[in-house]
């Protein structure tokens, strides 16, 4: 078969198929021309989703007539000032997009430029061209795209339903929203606005993330500044109490431009390493400015991707600073979590007349009294061995289980009043209420104590008096055997006992209420998953974090005052001590005006 030289209408088709794989990258191409034309107002109006219509309007500079016939010529360009790929300071520059969408749709094109008197417009169907006309516009540009993929059928059965389509459409402009604070974005479908951004001054950031994210993450969220090297990260991030089970809410931008790159996630998911279980990801939006010559945006041909010339560079950059952030606020948790209740509640709106119908307890059934003790009170006390002589055997200090006088500025998470079904301890702050799960609180000040012992001086380990033993099946026991040395280094000291057996001879002294076959079948079944020629050390954060989830205090256990106060004082002496090693939240905050609001006083 002879080689033959493709005509230029299907060379533009199967551009097509790479620039334009559904409305919503037509809609991506026409707002970033309009940005690159300095536009201030963007609006975009469709039709079935953008099967039957698109169309995007900007108060831009406009094109003179003869751009406007260029610009639907392919390879045809005003985003490069020089022939040098590698310096590129606008959001366009393969000239595919206009004669791609032109070669699969009907596309029409009205424009005035600033300085012409006429406006005129161009016409491409299905890959031909046709003579420009002069037409009535006062400013800016209108692309109208039409009967998309008409000329190649094939392309429509591989569109999801209406809905999704439109949901791609409308996280185009929000994307743009963010990256873009200052410019105006609304689009609209035959029925309804379906999303409006103002523009708005950068100052006002913190709006425009409620709009397009949520609310709840414009409250939670931390902000980012940082430069090294030449590169410079701008933005915010969620606490750790804040995230979801996807990377959805994750905008990464780069000079300007919206990417999905592997370097950056994975950064951003190193940064979080010890604060999130593995399935759960944080919220972020941030904005990092490189020099035009250490990145290749030319490297996709929808403009998704990019490569960078110090990819190491970039990533530890953006770890360190990202990680810096998260220490300043180590042990806040999240501030949306009591607002969030208290908005549900509200909403339900129950009538006060549905409260007067509903039958009285009898009044012996509460008693109110002070709940503040002013000694440990009974239901306090325990059988079992308690913190504070858990602590003097190991010669630690605890605080004394009669409340000390109240100092004359209160910490933040308050001072104790008691305990919710042994589960949740309650303080007072001078906000509010604050409420503290025990078991999650715990957990991570003992996984930050075995991380920073190892780094010190090493794990202080104690001998068990009874040596545990422990029964494994087969894959288990050999998987712990072959990392005998590294768990002795990480404070367990095991040796075999018999078949498919192992003898805990030491574990670290950190750790209370050890629960030693839960945390050995934790490991092994994380050590069989893992490749076979590591270190432990480099899984010290997943070990430690399994070992705390299994020697912390447990709900249910029932806690001295004196024990709950030192736990207090302990999170806020300790980093990242407001989320557990899961992510959630350890403490949640309710502010009196929300509780006045609950109760119908505000």
């Amino acid at each position: 078969m002879s080689i033959r030289v493709l005509p230029q209408n299907l060379v533009n088709q199967i551009a097509a198929g790479e620039v334009i794989e559904r409305p919503a990258a037509v809609v991506k191409e026409l707002i970033e021309n309009a940005l690159d034309a300095q536009a201030t107002r963007i609006e975009v109006r469709i039709r079935q989703a953008g099967r039957a219509a698109i169309v995007v309007q900007d108060n831009g500079v406009g094109m003179p007539p003869k751009d406007l016939s260029l610009c639907v010529e392919r390879h045809a360009t005003s985003k490069l000032n020089s022939d040098d790929l590698m310096r590129i300071h606008t959001l366009g520059f393969r000239g595919e997009a206009l004669p791609s969408i032109g070669s699969v749709a009907r596309l029409k094109m009205t424009s005035k430029h600033s300085t012409e008197t006429t406006a005129w417009s161009v016409r491409v169907e299905g890959g031909q061209k046709y003579d420009i006309e002069p037409e009535t516009l006062s400013e800016g540009t209108i692309v109208e795209v039409r009967d998309l993929f008409f000329a190649t059928p094939a392309r429509l059965k591989f569109l999801r339903n209406p809905k999704t389509e439109q949901t791609h459409i409308v996280d185009t402009l929000k994307r743009m929203a963010l990256a873009y604070p200052q410019v105006h974005f609304r689009i609209e479908d035959e029925k309804k606005v379906l999303f409006e951004a103002p523009a708005i001054l950068e100052t006002d950031f913190h709006d425009r993330m409620g709009d397009v994210i949520t609310k709840s993450f414009s409250q939670d969220a931390l902000k980012v500044d940082a430069e090294r090297e030449g590169y410079r990260l701008k933005g915010y991030i969620s606490l750790p109490t804040f995230h979801r089970n996807n990377a959805q809410e994750q905008y990464l931008f780069v000079n300007g431009r919206h990417v999905k790159d592997k370097v950056l996630n994975g950064a951003l998911r190193a940064a979080y390493q010890d604060l999130l279980a593995r399935d759960r990801f944080p919220y972020a939006v941030l904005f990092l400015d490189v020099d035009p010559e250490k990145v290749d945006v030319n490297v996709h041909p929808a403009k998704t991707e990019v490569r960078f010339e110090e990819m190491q560079v970039v990533r530890s950059f953006m770890i360190s600073a990202l990680r810096e952030v998260l220490k300043t606020y180590g042990g806040q948790s999240s501030v949306s979590a009591g607002e969030t209740y208290i908005e549900k509640k509200m909403a339900q709106n129950l009538p006060f007349d549905m409260l007067k119908s509903r039958p009285r307890q009898p009044a012996t059934s509460y008693a109110p009294q002070d709940l503040r003790p002013q000694s440990p009170p009974p239901s306090f006390q325990q059988n079992r061995p308690s913190l504070q002589e858990d602590a003097q055997e190991r010669g630690e200090e605890l605080h004394e289980a009669v409340p000390p006088s109240p100092p004359q500025t209160d910490p933040y998470l308050g001072h104790v009043i008691g305990q919710i079904h042994n589960m949740f301890v309650v303080a007072q702050n001078a906000e509010g209420l604050v409420i503290i799960d025990q078991h999650a609180a715990h957990e991570r000040l003992v996984y930050e104590k075995l991380k920073q012992q190892f780094v010190d001086t090493g794990v202080k380990r104690q001998v068990l008096l009874i040596p545990e033993i422990v029964e494994l099946d087969e894959k288990s026991y050999a998987a712990l055997v072959s990392h005998q040395k590294d768990l002795e280094r990480l404070g367990i000291v095991l040796e075999e006992f018999g078949d498919k057996a192992l003898c805990v001879q030491e574990v670290p002294a950190v750790l209370k209420d050890f629960d030693i076959k839960g945390v050995l079948q934790d490991l092994s079944a994380e050590l069989a998953q893992w490749e076979q020629n590591f270190s432990l050390k480099e899984k010290i954060e997943e070990v430690y974090s399994s070992m705390a989830c299994h020697g912390s205090i447990r709900a249910g256990r029932k806690l001295s005052y004196g024990e709950m106060e030192k736990l207090l004082r302990d999170m806020e002496s300790t980093l990242f001590s407001g989320q557990c090693n899961h992510g959630r939240p350890t403490y949640v905050t309710f502010k009196k005006y929300d509780l006045e609001k609950l109760f119908g006083r505000k």
